[in-house]
Parts: C-alpha cells; sequence; structure tokens
C-alpha cells in the first residue's frame, strides 16, 4: 500500500470546507486594501533562491526540493516573496502598473524534518507591495496582518517588531553581533559557529537553549541605525500607536533571510510552542534590483496556514450549508429524480441524491450527515399526485409541494 510522502498531509474533504474559508477571508480581507491576486509557478530556477535569500541561509544549504534536468537545476518554492518579485520584473509589472499590491495563496517545499506546524509541503497565505518606501504602507501591511489575524478568530497573538535599517545599518548590526559574539564561540551550537562567519543574523533566531542563553546575554540596541532610518520606524511606530494597533518592540527580530532591510515583524501566538510563529515579514527595499529590475521600495508578510489553523482559539465561523438532498424510492422516481436535480443545478442550487441503495431511513441519516439544508422525497404516492415531499432539516417541517414549485419553494 502507498502512504503519503513523509512531511506532507491529506487535507480531507471534511477539512478542506476549512480551508475554503480561510481562503474566503483571505481575499475579501485582501480585496479591502485594494490587494490583488497573483498565481506564479511552484517551480523556479534554484538560482532565484540562491541569490534572494541567501547562499548562507539554512533554506538554500539544506531545505531546497531540488529537481536536475540536465544542465538546468530547478527548484520547488520554498517562499513567495522571491517569486512575486521575479514576476514583477518579468512582466514588467512596474512599467504597466507602477506601483502594486500582490497576494498570494498556495503551496511551498522544504526539505526538513517534520513535526507539529513544520511540514515539507505547507501552505502560504501571503501579500507583497511593491514600489514605495513609504512608511504609511509598513502600517498599512502591518495592519492588514492584524485585521487577518482577527477575521480568523485567532487571539492571544503578539506582533513583534524591529528595524535592521538600510544596507550599511545592517552591515554595522552583523559586525556589532560578531563583535559580541566573539569571545563565546565555545558556547554556540555547531550550526551557531558555522554562522558565525556566513550569517550571524541567524544566531539570534537558534532554538538550541546554549544559543539562547549567549543571545540573552547580548547588548543589542538600535544605535546601528542612521538618522534617515530611524525616522522611518518612528514614523512606523507613531502610525501604529495612533491606530491602536498592540506591538512589541522587539531588538532580537531580525529576520534570517538576506533580503530584509528596514521594518522587519513577526507574530507569534503564545499556545504553539516552540515554533510559535505564525506569521512574519518586512521591508526588502534592495530586493528588486538585486534580481534585475530597478529600484523599489517594497514589503510584504507570509502566514502559515497550517499555524493559523493551529492557533485559532474558536473555529472559523462556516457558514451553514444549502445543499438540498434528494431520496428517491423506486426506479421511476429514480428517473423522475434526474429531471429534479438538473433544474435544480441549472438554477444555481448544489445538490445530491442517494447512489447507494438506502433504505429511506439510511438515507436520511446520510443527508443529516451531509449538513443538508432541505431533503426532497419522491416515490410513487408522489409520482402519482405531481408532488414531492419537502423536509426543512432546520425546523424539521415536512410537507408535500407540487413539482413545478419546488424550485421556488426552496429559493
Amino acid at each position: 500500500m502507498f502512504k503519503k510522502v513523509s512531511g506532507t498531509k491529506d487535507i480531507l474533504p471534511e477539512e478542506a470546507v476549512i480551508w475554503q474559508r480561510l481562503e474566503e477571508i483571505s481575499r475579501n480581507t485582501f480585496a479591502l486594501y485594494n490587494f490583488r491576486e497573483i498565481r506564479p509557478p511552484l517551480i523556479e530556477e534554484a538560482a532565484l533562491f540562491n541569490r534572494s535569500l541567501g547562499e548562507g541561509t539554512e533554506i538554500v544549504q539544506k531545505q531546497m526540493f531540488l529537481v536536475h534536468n540536465k544542465n538546468e537545476a530547478y527548484a520547488l518554492r520554498p517562499e513567495g516573496t522571491a517569486s512575486i518579485v521575479r514576476a514583477y520584473i518579468e512582466n514588467n509589472l512596474n512599467k504597466t502598473n507602477g506601483f502594486v499590491k500582490l497576494y498570494y495563496i498556495g503551496p511551498m517545499f522544504r526539505l526538513e524534518r517534520p513535526q507539529k506546524g513544520r511540514l515539507r509541503q505547507f501552505h502560504h497565505i501571503g501579500c507583497e507591495a511593491i514600489g514605495s518606501p513609504d512608511p504609511g504602507l509598513d502600517i498599512e501591511i502591518i495592519t492588514l496582518a492584524d485585521n487577518l489575524l482577527r477575521n480568523f478568530s485567532i487571539e492571544g497573538y503578539t506582533i513583534k517588531i524591529n528595524s535592521l535599517g538600510c544596507r550599511p545599518d545592517k552591515k554595522k548590526l552583523v559586525d556589532s553581533l560578531r563583535q559580541g559574539l566573539k569571545a563565546k564561540l565555545e558556547r554556540l551550537c555547531p550550526e551557531c559557529v558555522i554562522r558565525f562567519e556566513t550569517n550571524p543574523l541567524r544566531i539570534l533566531d537558534c532554538k538550541n537553549d546554549a544559543c539562547k542563553e549567549v543571545v540573552a546575554g547580548l547588548n543589542i540596541s538600535d544605535t546601528y541605525l542612521c538618522p534617515d532610518c530611524r525616522e522611518h520606524f518612528n514614523k512606523v511606530k507613531a502610525g501604529l500607536d495612533f491606530l491602536k494597533i498592540s506591538y512589541a518592540i522587539s531588538p532580537r527580530l531580525v529576520r534570517g533571510l538576506d533580503y530584509y532591510t528596514g521594518t522587519v515583524f513577526e507574530i507569534t501566538q503564545k499556545d504553539l510552542g516552540a515554533q510559535d510563529a505564525i506569521g512574519a515579514g518586512g521591508r526588502y527595499n534592495n530586493l528588486v534590483q538585486e534580481l534585475g529590475g530597478e529600484q523599489a521600495g517594497a514589503i510584504g508578510f507570509a502566514f502559515g496556514a497550517e499555524r493559523l489553523l493551529l492557533a485559532q482559539n474558536k473555529n472559523i465561523n462556516i457558514p451553514d450549508g444549502n445543499l438540498v438532498y434528494l431520496i428517491t424510492l423506486g426506479e421511476p422516481a429514480k428517473l423522475e429524480g434526474l429531471k429534479v436535480l438538473d433544474e435544480l443545478r441549472r438554477n444555481g442550487v448544489p445538490c445530491d441524491t442517494n447512489y447507494e441503495d438506502k433504505s429511506l431511513k439510511g438515507a436520511m441519516r446520510k443527508a443529516n450527515d451531509l449538513n443538508s439544508r432541505f431533503v426532497l422525497i419522491i416515490g410513487d404516492n408522489e409520482i402519482e399526485k405531481g408532488t414531492i415531499t419537502l423536509k426543512d432539516m432546520r425546523s424539521g417541517e415536512q410537507k408535500e409541494v407540487k413539482t413545478k414549485d419546488i424550485l421556488k419553494e426552496i429559493k
């Protein structure tokens, strides 16, 4: 018997309803902010991620699903931002649209050890706004993330924010980290010893207890920020304060991907344990230019859909079903039922029928299991009188309706 690949998950019909609702809420919320959907391919040139994420990142070094075809190397996308920026440049969106606001919903892939809230195929709900360095855009993006979480019925989350500043500022931060960690290398885990040379910012994200203890002892302040970056971040904080968006300043929040500059943020939820991040994002003002486009300020974020579902304190509200379930008794009734089903479907009414030869009692149980709104029953008596028995599954009321009037009665 074949089994699913480790780190993947079957989303069964009962769960798919919840996923559909999550996606519906996302699309409706993004529309309020004038974001439009983009659907880039699942597979890209591996070099795109090597360049954008950084050769020293764990994603590039260990976690990419690679596909080799002769002399070409492709990768299943491990995140969405690089693909969106590539599409923005390749399709000349800067020339045809100027400033753009895009959102995406879909699977991502990382070759890592599967655990709760961390799969090898997972799903992101994310957005990117490209073409403006305005701090007002930072405020909007963080507010949008906050509104999404509220609409997802998620509580108990914390929005952590920081600023990495511009390129020179970020270099100052990296140099300061190396200076502070130099005498403590023997206390770091083997991976962080490597990170010290390749990407010291990632040490601040390490989950190893010894490394966390070392990081806690570092004196990290915002002295690396230049006046312009400090002013930008102050405006972001002032805007969030004005809108009464709750946040916490987190000096150790750096985001490990190379493309981040300026404002960065992460959203955690207290009930998720060690893997407590449900979403994160930030500015990447240099990435468009680095990938071959013109200089463009940009910011975005992504939520892990699986993490969102784990973080829910109460279920997402699923609207009551409106399915009509037809029960036919006997062969003549089956033929009559075909016409009824066809008419309902042509008029936009979702419906189904019993294909399992269940008894009336068993078919009623099936209708109940499917959360049907109405049940229609056709038997010999109904055919003779030109009627259909209609049962309202909410009120329990049952009555006979003329066959020609059934559509009007249901609607």
